[in-house]
């Protein structure tokens, strides 16, 4: 704490930085880690593991196989013995999203309906994607509660009719987006070479708080991709503000999915790594088969706020360092125990510069990021919420789920923001289900009651009318 404290005299007097990040020792590539130079300078760290599997079987030997069952059997021909097979379900992706002029937001949705029986899970249940039309503000008011004792209307004069109710002149609204589009959401496995899982860490992690579900998942076959951010872990820490704003993390990621990207690639990120799997989500739409938002925020453009203690001076922000770092033990763990402590070690949570951290929270600033921009998505996504959360409230991912076409909301009551650390045996069986979930299309034709339809109508206005800008 003294050492802290003086070194952040010494920041102030001196005018440099209290402590340079460098890249930290990190293994040998031959355990998984590479460096990625991603622009000149600027290297990043990713953690690649490639699982050992099977010689991939070619097209000539699944048909000819196919051909020899076909025989030994009862008659098939072997078009029914392929059509057999699970290729995913294809799914219809219709919504009218409608903005007016003032700020009011009507999302209309007509394509197909997903249920999610099949994600179960203990420490809660997941909700079914929204089909019912979401509005911002008193679009819709609802009627009001009639008078206890209501005066008596008076009697009708001879024959005359009652006026006629004003016409309501039609708004125009300010813009409008149409999506309708097909898109084939299909089975996951780790026996498929097709597949690829990248984990995007939040502001002061690393891809080492990933410890628990890329070890979970490598062995389950699949292949696992995992960056540092510039600046965190063993990346690189360039020493201008601008090498830290949305934008160039974005092309940082960019860079890193073009590289390693496969046919089917999901998304999971946490925080605000979430942003970025949005961002590229919504840049390759073919290429991201489902995405997982693990304490993300609600769908909302970013903007920095000028009054957080992070656009303190770098040198002050050094001294309060240890403060931080039980501030963020606290609010990030449900527990703040041994374990957390030393998981909060091991994840080289906040372990990077004043000066880095400061950049990161200043340069949230992405105005395109609004509920339109998350309206427009028609991927599969998966929320998931600690119920302890302090940095990110409950309704701030119910109103996700409410924007998002297709979202299964998972709330874990044990939980807290680092909650893929506290319980990592929940969230890899959860996740794993989600990887393996398809549609059942069987059930296309249901809908909901109209008293569920109203129910979640009122839900989403209320949950819809406190958006604001945010960080995370």
């Amino acid at each position: 704490m003294l050492t802290s404290i003086a070194e952040g005299i010494l920041c102030c007097l001196t005018g440099k930085a209290a402590s340079l990040v460098l890249p930290l020792e990190s293994s040998e590539p031959s355990d998984g880690f590479e460096f990625v130079e991603v622009k000149p300078g600027r290297v990043l760290r990713v953690r690649h593991i490639i699982p050992e599997r099977q010689p991939e079987v070619t097209e000539e030997q699944i048909a000819s196989k196919e051909k020899m069952s076909s025989n030994c059997d009862d008659g098939s021909s072997p078009g029914e013995v392929n059509n057999q097979k699970s290729v995913g379900s294809s799914v219809h992706c219709k919504r009218k999203i409608t903005v007016y002029r003032n700020g009011q937001l009507v999302i209309k949705n007509f394509g197909d309906v997903l249920y999610s029986e099949i994600l179960q899970c203990q420490d809660g249940d997941l909700e079914p994607c929204s089909t019912v039309e979401v509005e911002l503000a008193d679009y819709k008011e609802m009627p009001p509660c009639p008078e206890p004792n209501p005066p008596p209307e008076p009697p009708p004069l001879g024959e005359q009719k009652p006026a006629p109710p004003p016409r309501r002149r039609r708004r125009k609204p300010k813009r409008t987006v149409l999506i309708n589009s097909r898109r084939v959401i299909s089975s996951c496995k780790g026996t498929h070479p097709d597949v690829a899982l990248f984990f995007v860490h939040g502001v002061g992690g690393s891809l080492d708080i990933w410890g628990s579900q890329l070890d979970f998942f490598s062995r389950l076959g699949y292949e696992v991709i995992a960056p540092d951010l510039a600046g965190h872990g063993a990346s690189t820490a360039p020493q201008i503000a601008a090498a830290y704003t949305f934008y160039a993390l974005a092309e940082d990621l960019r860079a890193i999915f073009k590289r390693y990207a496969r046919k089917r690639n999901i998304l999971i990120g946490h925080s605000y790594g979430v942003s970025f799997c949005t961002f590229l989500a919504h840049e390759y739409p073919d290429l991201v088969h489902k995405v997982v938002m693990i304490n993300g925020g609600g769908p909302t453009a970013l903007e920095p706020s000028l009054c957080s203690i992070f656009q303190l001076p770098s040198c002050v922000l050094h001294c309060l360092s240890p403060c931080l770092a039980w501030s963020f033990l606290k609010a990030g763990f449900a527990r703040q125990g041994a374990k957390e402590k030393q998981l909060l070690k091991q994840g080289n949570a906040f372990n990077v510069s004043p000066f880095v951290l400061r950049a990161m929270m200043s340069g949230q600033y992405w105005p395109e990021g609004d509920e339109v921009y998350h309206a427009e998505l028609t991927v599969p996504i998966l929320l998931v919420h600690g119920m302890c959360d302090k940095f990110v409230p409950m309704d701030e991912d119910q109103r996700m789920a409410e924007i998002l076409l297709f979202a299964f909301l998972k709330v874990i009551e044990e939980g807290s923001h680092m909650v893929m650390m506290e319980c990592p045996d929940t969230v890899n069986t959860l996740l794993h289900e989600f990887f393996l979930w398809e549609p059942d299309m069987s059930r296309k034709h249901g809908s909901k009651t109209d008293t569920e339809k109203t129910a979640a109508l009122s839900d989403s206005v209320q949950a819809l009318k406190a958006n604001k800008p945010m960080d995370k």
